[in-house]
């Protein structure tokens, strides 16, 4: 899979899995001074067990949690790349499969991460990423969905090793 890509992982939680590919420019793009990269979190309805039931059968654009999601994902990986890189850069993460006990937003962060790491991309991760709830008082780690609909707070925390 992904056979073009500078790396990919298949990243694994419970029954979720998500791709998580790099892909970047042999060459700087002229004329810019800002890093091109792109992340995009990609969640098809074949994860979690569906098809569309439109007359054409394809996915529409890519909603409000995906897009909150790519965010999350590009936030913290952004900052360590060097300041000077200005190769096109892409990350995409998509959703093979869905466990609704754990979550495929802190899979695909930690899967990209380990993407990353492995491609040769000048990189200074990685990062890793969990939910917090406070359930019942107590808080909790990567809460499950039973948990998650009792939670007083959800939170989702990203960070490198140099905290």
């Amino acid at each position: 899979m992904a056979g073009l890509a500078n790396a990919a992982i298949m990243a694994r939680y419970g029954e979720t899995e998500v791709l998580c590919t790099v892909t970047a420019s042999a060459k700087p793009r002229e004329g810019v001074d800002f890093f091109p990269l792109s992340v995009d979190y990609e969640e098809k309805m074949y994860a979690v067990g569906k098809i569309p039931g439109s007359f054409l059968r394809r996915e529409g654009r890519a909603g409000e949690k995906a897009i909150l999601t790519s965010r999350c994902i590009d936030r913290p990986i952004r900052p360590l790349f060097p300041k000077d890189l200005r190769n096109d850069c892409s990350v995409v993460a998509t959703v093979m499969s869905v466990d609704p006990d754990c979550s495929p937003e802190i899979t695909a962060a930690i899967g990209v991460s380990a993407a990353i790491a492995i491609s040769d991309i000048p990189w200074d991760g990685p990062i890793s990423s969990v939910n917090v709830g406070i359930v019942d008082g107590e808080i909790v780690i990567n809460p499950t969905l039973e948990q998650r609909a009792k939670t007083d707070l959800t939170l989702t925390v990203a960070s490198t090793a140099d905290l």
